[in-house]
């Protein structure tokens, strides 16, 4: 089988000498070329030429969330189809919810392992994937997450400490988090984002908006986070809000979302968080998120900015993922 292993060399959890480990080990089983990101974005333009090339049947992605999101919007540059490379991925970012999502050890000396038992016993398949889409601009492709309100104003204060030199770890997001929750006393009241679903009214005043494609949303440390335990690759997509973020209130739902999911004798699916300023739907193809003011968005732990008006859609079987 011919691969490309895109290979982000900043990635927190894995050495250079792992790297070469994992290359050695993939080699034997594949006809594997290697290409190590230069820039932000590159990840996409790598596994782009692949996919328009038609010269390879598989990329794996080694580095974190974000790496895996950029090769995710390169492979499916022209949409889904069956020429479309499929995809792997060995974790070696700080959190790597995708891999966790599918199943995959976070260790990624164990997950080259899982890759390559998969390989050799050809097992895959097909996944459901967000598109998030805002006029004028690109679409983007999402595996997990995606957010407009307080949620991507955490990821943007992330993503500055990052540039500023500081290591991307579960202690700093829930720092910036609590920063966050602290100035921004006003929209935490009322927030600026309505949610647009068809067939149903407007539903106004969120401050935090979370679009899910899985579920968990995301770990902190080993313990999964469950806004919409429903969620799923093989569903369409789920979003959970806040109409008003009170302390006490927020202390609920934060441990109705840090709350265990084990299955229930009597086959009854996990409940969700609730309160009266909890908003939440399951299985969802289409909606759009508005703000009343550019707010900030963030797709797979990636911010993008700010915007106003971003419309989603659950798109089923979209890629083929070796697991």
């Amino acid at each position: 089988m011919r691969a490309l292993l895109v290979v982000n060399h900043k990635a927190t959890t894995t050495s250079g000498r792992t790297r070469d480990v994992l290359i050695h080990a993939l080699r034997s089983d594949l006809k594997l070329e290697v290409a190590e990101t230069q820039y932000r974005g590159h990840a996409r333009d790598l596994a782009r030429e692949a996919a328009v090339d038609g010269t390879v049947d598989l990329v794996v992605a080694l580095g974190g969330d974000g790496t895996v999101n950029e090769v995710v919007n390169g492979l499916l540059t022209h949409g889904p189809g069956d020429k479309v490379p499929r995809l792997a991925v060995v974790p070696g970012g700080s959190t790597n919810v995708f891999a966790r999502a599918l199943g995959l050890p976070n260790d990624p000396v164990e997950a080259t392992g899982a890759l390559l038992d998969a390989l050799e016993h050809k097992r895959e398949r097909p996944i459901g994937l967000g598109k998030a889409m805002t006029e004028g601009l690109p679409d983007r492709w999402f595996t997990f997450t995606a957010g407009l309100g307080f949620d991507a104003g955490v990821v943007g204060r992330v993503e500055e400490q990052r540039k500023a030199g500081r290591k991307s770890t579960h202690a700093l997001y829930v720092r910036e988090a609590l920063r966050h929750y602290l100035t921004q006393r006003e929209q935490r009241r009322s927030g600026p984002v309505s949610l647009e679903l068809p067939g149903h009214g407007a539903v106004p005043g969120l401050v935090l908006s979370i679009v899910s494609n899985t579920s968990p949303w995301t770990f902190l440390g080993n313990r999964p986070v469950y806004p919409s335990p429903l969620a799923s690759f093989d569903t369409d997509l789920d979003v959970f809000g806040i109409t008003r973020m009170t302390a006490f209130g927020t202390a609920r739902t934060i441990r109705q979302i840090l709350r265990a999911h084990t299955p229930s004798s009597d086959g009854a699916p996990p409940a969700g968080p609730s309160g009266k300023h909890v908003v939440s739907y399951h299985d969802v193809r289409h909606f759009t998120l508005v703000s009343e003011e550019p707010a900030p968005f963030q797709v797979d732990g990636d911010h993008l900015g700010d915007r106003s008006r971003v419309s989603f859609t659950g798109v089923r079987r979209a890629l083929r993922v070796i697991v």
